[in-house]
């Protein structure tokens, strides 16, 4: 039972053929649920301004089929409005001193900087 170098080239580039077509349907399968899943979001998102909609404009005639629903969501804002009350007030970051700027011992030029920017002496401590 020998095999020839053709049938084993064969029999490689029909794996390679076979392995690049499971590759396309598995990509072809990703872009689908990809599009599914946007989709939904927009069904969700939709839904949601229906409900806030129909929330704000029948306020007082809530019927009883949603309203623990409604009351649940009012529930979860005031909870969302005490949480965000209760955050701590944001501090102002400190400016940190500006140095004072050294005068140059042998040209009398000031910089803040180690070394005169003019002659390039030492600024000293």
């Amino acid at each position: 039972m020998a095999f020839s170098f053709d049938e084993l080239t064969k029999k490689a580039k029909d794996m390679a053929s076979l392995a690049a077509d499971k590759a396309k349907d598995a990509a072809e399968l990703t872009k689908i649920t990809v599009a599914i899943a946007g989709e939904q979001k927009e069904i969700d998102k939709n839904y949601r301004t229906i409900g806030e909609w129909f929330v704000n404009e029948y306020e007082g005639e809530i019927p009883d089929a949603v309203r623990e629903m409604v009351e649940a969501v009012a529930a979860s804002k005031a909870k969302i409005a005490e949480l965000e009350a209760s955050k701590p007030a944001k501090e102002e970051p400190v400016a940190e001193p500006v140095s004072a700027a050294k005068k140059c011992p042998i040209c009398g030029a000031e910089s803040d900087s180690k070394f005169c920017p003019k002659c390039g002496a030492p600024m000293g401590e």
